[in-house]
Parts: C-alpha cells; structure tokens; sequence
C-alpha cells in the first residue's frame, strides 16, 4: 500500500462510528517517528499547525476519539444488562440531559409490553430510590410532560379484542382535533388519555380509520407536532420510527447523540420480533440493506458486534 493509501485508510479508520483497531495495530503502530509526522503534515481535518511550528491534534477530535474508542465497550455493556434494567437506565440518561431527549422516553415507553414497561419501572425504583414518574415532573416542565407521565404509567390491554365502532370514532376526535387549530393537541385530554390507554391494536385500527377518513396518515398530519408524531409512530408503526433513527444517525456528519442512537436502537431491539420488520422497512424506504449501511459508516470491531446482532434476525 502507497503512503498515500495508508494514510487514507487510517483516516478513515479515524472516522465514522467505532475504530479500526487492526488497522491501527497493522499501519500505525509500524511508523516510525518521520510517518507520523508526514501523517500529521498531510492530515489538516485532525491536525493543525502551531504558532510554535508543530502539528497538534485539533481538541474537538481528540474528545471525538475518545467516544469512539469506548463506543463498543458502551454497546457491550448495553446487550449484557437486563431489559429493565437497560431500560430503566436509559430513561435516567434521557432526563438528565441539560435537553431532555423525549424520544429516548418515548420509543421506550410506547413500543415496550406492558409487562415490560413494568419491570423497567419497578427497575428505576431499585436503581435510583424514586420513579419515573416524579423524575419526569421534575425535570420536564414544557405541556409534553402530562402525556408523557401517562405514557411511562401505562399498562396496555395485549389481547386481540378490538371496539371496531370505537375505534372509528376516535378516529374522528383526531380528524376534529387537527383540523380545530385553536387548542394545542398535546394539551388535548382527549388526544392524551387515547394515546395513553388504548392497547396497540386499537391505536392502529384508529390510524387505519383516520386514512380511511382523510386519506393521509395520522402521523403525517402531526408533522407540526414532533412529540406526538413521534408517539403516534411508536405506537402505531415502530418500525417506520426506528428504520427513521437509523437512516438519520448512519452518517459521518452527525451529532453525538445521534451516533449514540445506532447503539440504542439496535442493542435494544435485539432481542424484539420487530427487528426483522425494521430490517424490511429500511431496506424498502431507503433502498439498502442495514447491513450495508452499518457496513459502510461503522468500523471495527463496533461494526462487526453490531452486523452480528442484526444478522440474529435473518
């Protein structure tokens, strides 16, 4: 391989999700001392010159490199705990955040069983000696925060019974409460106590009946209400939400956070039945497989733990 070459490939080993550890271990722990300092002339995205004449690493991807060196350690530690307990500990990191992530809250509150929802409650008791319902009246203060403490209290019916009448007229509490623009939906006691309480197959007989009535998707007619758009996906079509968060993290140009959601989102539907629904949905929407995805953007060992956990699902 042309100098050149390698020291592209180590960039790249550099980048993206995870790390090369063999190509670090086969390349770079073969420099000698003029390599590296050829490596860091010709490398100005990592490297940058000094008022004193040497190249130092640029901060930002110093702190950037650290989070990709633990990336599968995070991942490892992820799988290995029970459901609850995992669960439970992401609602935890979700509510300290100087932003709370609604989503983190809401993916796992809505696409959970019953029994569950349950357990990572009973999970948080232990883990932090108080609920989840006062840490989320706590540190959310904004309209979402009553329909999100129902949203965590739930305990869904999993039977196959469905009101056919019933569910077409909350169709229509949906259709009357868009189209009334002087309330806020979220704030709606309505919107909140069906989304809250209804089991997931009569949520979805309602989103069936609200195409019939409108003929648009009752989550495309929320696109002005993220929260409940989000809430309405999970409920209703978990794997359209999570292919979604997939597409979106899957890229170089993203935020932590967003790069933290690949991890969440595979290790926690690892062992769901959805998996292979996401794995259709991703590849149907987007025009590539998952593998493929995850194939080109991660690296490393990080890559090959997360195809090994996808591919349980083929």
């Amino acid at each position: 391989m042309s100098e050149a070459n390698e020291f592209a490939a180590v960039t790249k080993a550099f980048s993206g999700l995870g790390v090369d550890e063999n190509l670090f271990i086969s390349s770079v722990a073969r420099w000698n001392r003029y390599q590296r300092e050829s490596y860091r002339v010709s490398n100005s995205a990592f490297f940058k010159e000094d008022e004193r004449q040497f190249q130092r690493w640029d901060d930002h991807h110093i702190l950037q490199l650290r989070q990709e060196f633990l990336r599968l350690k995070d991942a490892v530690v992820l799988y290995t705990m029970h459901p609850w307990e995992r669960d439970a500990r992401l609602f935890k990191e979700a509510l300290l955040l100087k932003i709370p992530q609604h989503d983190v809250l809401i993916e796992t509150a809505c696409t959970r069983s019953s029994g569950d929802l349950l357990g990572a409650r009973k999970a948080y008791h232990s883990l932090f000696e108080h609920s989840i319902e006062e840490d989320i009246a706590h540190h959310i203060k904004a309209q979402e925060r009553k329909l999100l403490v129902a949203l965590v209290s739930s305990y869904r019916y999993e039977g196959p019974k469905v009101n056919a009448d019933l569910a077409k007229s909350e169709a229509k509490v949906f259709v009357n409460a868009i189209r009334d623009k002087k309330k806020s939906l979220i704030e709606d006691e309505d919107i909140v106590r069906i989304l809250s309480i209804r089991s997931k197959l009569h949520l979805k007989a309602i989103y069936s009946h609200y195409k019939e009535i409108t003929g648009n998707f009752l989550d495309e007619d929320l696109n002005d209400d993220l929260i409940l758009k989000q809430v309405v996906q999970c409920l209703c079509v978990p794997q359209a939400y999570f292919s979604k968060i997939l597409i979106s993290s899957l890229r170089l140009d993203v935020e932590e956070s967003a790069k933290d959601s690949v991890t969440r989102v595979i290790v926690t539907r690892a062992d769901e039945d959805d998996m292979k629904l996401i794995k259709q949905e991703f590849q149907s929407k987007y025009g590539n497989t998952l593998a493929a995805k995850i194939q080109e953007v991660a690296n490393g060992s990080y890559r090959d733990f997360l195809l090994t956990i996808i591919a349980k699902s083929d």
